[in-house]
């Protein structure tokens, strides 16, 4: 399990005895059903058991009533090539982010490679370079979704063309490059929606060398699908001011976990104040200054729920059907159809609270054990959460 994409099948897999299910659908984020049938690493059916075909599984799962959730998504990182970062000279951070929950993550440029090329021609290449590398390469199954190149002045309409064509479908953020002006912004902003690629555009004060402030009035004018680190990565914008961009924009709002937590927190209300929770995704911006965030996205949720005061089935929400929806992938769902990536969680041992959401709310971690990507186990029992109550077992492989 630990380098490559998967490459077999999963077969048919039942997850059977589960306690509690959380959707991913904020509009309905728990789901009355106990047992999951997966073939070939797709959700195939959910619902109670006496109403599902459970028989000949290849692999059989006991959930022993604990929470099945979607793996959760980080929509912010930074990675480079390969396991490793640089910005922190770390090995294996994307295996240990596995171990917090996180089945995919999504790059917003892979702006701490060394000498990370400038001109037109190297940020192009680089971009399609890390598109493939991560295409290729998924570290304990983690699917990155990278290639996101920094927009730099002086690209043309025809650059988006020939990026999109080379199967980059996202951009780093708009604001760490010489591309700074809300008017500029806004043009290429347009140039990457007519060829299907997602923008993102820092929020904030400057976060490395060659970044600089991005303010409100930036950020309206450029219009971009995320607005990136709306608390700030690391310093935020005065709060009325993000409160302002909650309710002028109808873009995406991300919260990370390397941000401003009052920030952070005020942001998410005003998405539920202006009843627009959907709008709603987290990241943990990192790898960054701050390290690596193993559980980055689990602490997040909790700072959400617990001085949110947001219900936690909600907040997880967050971190799986809104990114998923929004950033267009086929998971973060519990629904059929989409890819079997799931996180097993229950309460931490000794917790206050009552069940994982009551712990949750209460700002306790949960422990996580046991992480399924495409149908397959990657991790049973999380080397980086508390230790979970009850954990699941297989209970049966062909």
């Amino acid at each position: 399990m630990a380098d490559a994409a998967s490459t077999g099948s999963s077969g048919k897999v039942v997850i059977r005895n589960i306690g509690l299910l959380l959707s991913g659908d904020i509009d309905r984020p728990i789901l009355d059903a106990d047992t999951i049938v997966v073939r070939d690493g797709v959700i195939h059916a959910v619902g109670k058991e006496a109403d599902l075909d459970t028989i000949e599984a290849d692999v059989l799962i006991d959930a022993r009533q604990t929470c099945v959730a979607p793996g959760l998504i980080d929509s912010h990182v930074h990675p480079v090539f390969g396991d490793w970062t640089p910005r922190q000279n770390q090995l294996g951070w994307i295996e240990s982010t596995l171990h917090g929950g996180v089945t995919t993550m999504v790059s917003a440029g892979e702006v701490h490679l060394p000498g990370r090329p400038k001109d037109i021609v190297g940020l192009k290449a680089l971009a399609i370079t890390a598109q493939r590398a991560f295409d290729n390469f998924r570290p304990a199954g983690m699917k990155v979704l990278a290639g996101a190149p920094v927009v730099e002045q002086g690209m043309v309409e025809s650059d988006f063309k020939e990026l999109a064509e080379a199967g980059v479908g996202l951009l780093g953020e708009i604001g760490l490059g010489s591309v700074k002006a809300g008017a500029e912004a806004a043009t290429m902003v347009k140039w990457a929606r007519k060829y299907g690629i997602q923008s993102t555009i820092h929020t904030g004060g400057p976060s490395i060398p060659g970044s600089g402030l991005i303010d409100k009035d930036v950020v309206l004018e450029a219009d971009a699908d995320i607005i990136g680190h709306i608390n700030g990565g690391h310093t935020a914008l005065p709060e009325a001011h993000v409160c302002e961009l909650c309710e002028k924009s109808a873009r995406a709002i991300e919260i990370v976990h390397n941000g401003n937590e009052r920030v952070a927190i005020a942001a998410a209300q005003a998405a539920l104040q202006l009843k627009c929770p959907h709008r709603v995704i987290l990241g943990t911006d990192g790898p960054a200054g701050s390290g690596v965030q193993p559980l980055g996205i689990l602490r997040l949720i909790a700072l959400l729920s617990s001085l949110g005061h947001i219900p936690a089935e909600l907040v997880f929400c967050f971190a799986t059907g809104n990114t998923a929806r929004i950033r267009g992938l086929n998971c973060g769902l519990i629904e059929p159809g989409r890819a079997a990536d799931f996180v097993f969680m229950d309460r931490a041992q000794h917790s206050a609270g009552r069940t994982l959401l009551d712990s949750v709310q209460l700002g306790d971690l949960p422990g996580v054990g046991m992480v399924m990507i495409d149908g397959i186990v990657r991790c049973g029992r999380s080397r980086n959460t508390p230790p979970a109550t009850q954990i699941p077992v297989v209970v049966g492989a062909h």
